[in-house]
């Protein structure tokens, strides 16, 4: 019997502590030699930080501006009017063109008037019948007061024939007060327009049937005025009490306007109107601008951007590109003398003169920011370039751009 063979064992060497000591510390000390390796070739260097943003800055201006307050609006006419029919009837004709001018008094509609001058003749021959009843009572009281003087009729019958002739008389009043009711209906069957303007469209065309009276008359068309015409707009407590003051000490306090399509504000008007109260919930006043418009150039509905001017007076300027938004806040970015950005909140005016007027927050000769303000942080450094606050005018930069000939 065969016994079976043993498995080999193979025995590895152990490594003494003192050996295994030195394997550790070669391990270690190789990643540090190609660390410091690394470190020492140029190649892998980090990049030097880059160099302060170049920006362009100029001087905060000071000068005499007109006190000026801008504000929006709308243009309405000074009268408007729906045109309706007084009577009931059936469009025969209409007498005017659609969006032309039309003077007052002029014939818009004609209703058709037959059945009017009907109810007219109806009402003449009433009223000839009437008095010709009242000619017979007053001759028949006539003879009745002779026969009772005579004592030929007693007083019952000279009282009848006296009832009689009264109620022939208000029978003729009552007659005439409808010829002239008929007579006014007729009328009526000619439209006119009520004032003189501009007409709209027609609501209705020839042949429909139109309700007259008081409620729920058809309205036919629209006319209104165009010549003065109003801008209405709505001023805070600051201008009201700035220009209410102002109204009572002149007549006329002058107003600019200026249309969506127009630079500045060309067309001339004074201020006619404040309204009675503000509006407690959005701390606003109406106001009222008269302008003429006897060329017809503006039209009820259209924007209009105003402009009500006082005295002058020192105001800082900066350009609006140096201006920058934060949530609510405006806000510029005043260079130190060090060369660094620093956040400074401004109160914005209006516009003059191009530039944009600094209530609070910035002194004449304070340098900031107008270029480059996107690239800029709170505390930064900058590399500033310096240019004017004011830009040339367009036309000196085209004439020195073009060549000059001999």
């Amino acid at each position: 019997m065969t016994l079976p063979k043993k498995p080999s064992v193979k025995f590895f060497p152990v490594l003494t502590t003192t050996r295994s000591r030195r394997w550790a510390s070669a391990l270690l000390i190789l990643p540090m030699a190609l660390l410091a390796s690394a470190c020492r070739n140029p190649e892998t260097q980090a990049p030097p930080p880059p160099p302060p943003p170049q920006v362009s800055v100029a001087s905060v201006i000071e000068r005499q501006v007109a006190d000026s307050d801008e504000f929006s609006g709308r243009l309405e006419a000074v009268e408007s009017v729906q045109v309706r029919s007084r009577v009931t009837g059936y469009i025969e004709s209409i007498s005017f063109q659609q969006g032309k001018d039309v003077k007052r008094g002029e014939v818009l509609f004609v209703i058709d008037p037959g059945p009017y001058r009907a109810d007219l003749n109806r009402a003449e021959a009433e009223l000839a019948r009437s008095l010709a009843q009242a000619e017979l009572d007053k001759s028949q009281l006539a003879r009745a007061e002779k026969l009772l003087q005579a004592r030929m009729i007693a007083q019952q019958e000279y009282d009848d024939r006296a009832s009689a002739q009264h109620q022939s008389e208000a029978s003729v009043r009552a007659a005439k007060a409808a010829v002239d009711l008929a007579r006014l209906n007729l009328a009526y069957t000619r439209v006119t327009s009520p004032i003189s303007g501009r007409t709209g469209r027609a609501e209705v065309t020839t042949g429909n049937l139109v309700t007259g009276g008081d409620a729920g008359a058809t309205v036919l068309t629209t006319v209104v005025s165009h010549d003065p015409i109003y801008a209405y707009f709505e001023g805070d407590e600051h201008a009201y009490l700035k220009y209410a003051a102002a109204t009572k000490k002149t007549a006329r306090n002058p107003v600019s306007m200026g249309l969506s399509n127009e630079q500045g504000y060309p067309h001339q008007g004074y201020l006619d109107f404040i309204d009675n109260r503000l509006d407690p919930a959005t701390g606003t006043i109406r106001i009222r601008a008269v302008f003429d418009n006897k060329q017809g150039l503006f039209t009820p509905g259209l924007f209009a951007r105003l402009k009500l001017g006082g005295g002058r007076y020192n105001a800082v300027l900066i350009d609006d590109r140096a201006v920058g938004t934060d949530q609510s806040k405006k806000f510029v970015m005043v260079l130190g003398s060090d060369n660094k950005a620093n956040y400074r909140p401004v109160t914005l005016g209006p516009v003059a003169d191009g530039l944009r007027v600094v209530r609070e927050g910035l002194k004449a000769g304070e340098v900031i920011v107008v270029d480059g303000l996107q690239r800029v942080r709170p505390g930064a450094v900058v590399t500033p370039q310096k240019v004017p606050m004011e830009k040339p005018p367009a036309n000196s930069q085209a004439s020195s751009a073009q060549p000059q000939h001999n």
